[in-house]
């Protein structure tokens, strides 16, 4: 693989990243993940607007312009021959002396990687309720794509030993946010809803697409609205994923449905 790392192409046995490089010993970064298809970067505009969103939270200023990432993005395309496939763009403050207090200034890492990947099988899934964490729907972090994950990591381990595909996350007060890694809908007497960001949801690329796609709102929803919907799905930049049951108990009539099929299209 080649990837992109600090201005330069660079085969990924030769990429180093510095071990005081504060995304590796603290977390203090965000990420991306673009969709490749037909080797175009799908959403790059979103994507990146997302990313300078997150980086003025955390108080990070962007060491590229707009044009400049979008023509990194293409190289690692073109450098991996990706028709279809994943990008990951990892943005972190980089290198920084023992402790939290930021350096000043700072001198962030890009990273940016690419993988072939069939984006077409976006099979149905099941999923659990998270018992093991909780979405923190009153933090900054909630809102961007910062590069710790380990609340998503146990709610997906917990999804795994209790043999579903996923985990939905409630918040503090207990209502519905998202999914490990994707945003959740469901169809509710014919009508589209998704949990709201002041719940705890992702902002995510595929959600406002689909938000605007298909007239969805965005609302409170607590666990048993999940009984009341007709079908369910998950969306994240990758694709669409019809949910079929939740701790067991089907969706609707635990098949996909024809919300989800059109949803699919926006893809």
């Amino acid at each position: 693989m080649t990837v992109f790392l600090n201005g330069r192409l660079v085969a990924d046995d030769e990429a180093r990243i510095d071990p005081t490089d504060r995304g590796l010993t603290l977390g203090d970064g965000l990420f991306e993940t673009i969709a490749v298809r037909d080797r175009q970067a799908a959403r790059t505009d979103a994507h990146l607007a997302r990313l300078r969103d997150g980086a003025e939270v955390i108080g990070l200023a962007v060491p590229y312009a707009g044009h400049e990432l979008k023509r990194a993005l293409r190289e690692v395309i073109e450098a991996n021959a990706i028709d279809f496939g994943v990008l990951r763009l990892t943005l972190t403050r980089g290198l920084g002396p023992r402790g939290l207090p930021p350096p000043v200034p700072a001198q962030p890492t890009l990273l940016i990687t690419g993988v072939s990947q069939d984006l077409t099988a976006q099979e149905p899934v099941t999923a659990v309720i998270a018992t093991t964490t909780r979405r923190n729907e009153h933090s900054p972090l909630s809102g961007i794509k910062s590069t710790s994950a380990l609340d998503s990591i146990l709610a997906a381990r917990e999804a795994a030993k209790r043999g579903a595909g996923d985990a939905l996350l409630l918040n503090g007060a207990g209502k519905l946010a998202e999914a490990t890694a994707a945003n959740l809908f469901l169809v509710i007497d014919g009508g589209l809803v998704t949990p709201s960001i002041h719940d705890g949801a992702m902002p995510g690329v595929m959600r406002a697409d689909v938000i605007r796609g298909l007239s969805a709102v965005a609302r409170t929803l607590g666990p048993a609205d999940l009984s009341s919907a007709s079908e369910a799905f998950l969306t994240n930049s990758l694709g669409i994923r019809p949910l079929t049951a939740v701790d067991g108990e089907p969706i609707g009539d635990g098949n996909p449905g024809p919300v989800s099929a059109e949803a699919r299209k926006i893809v």
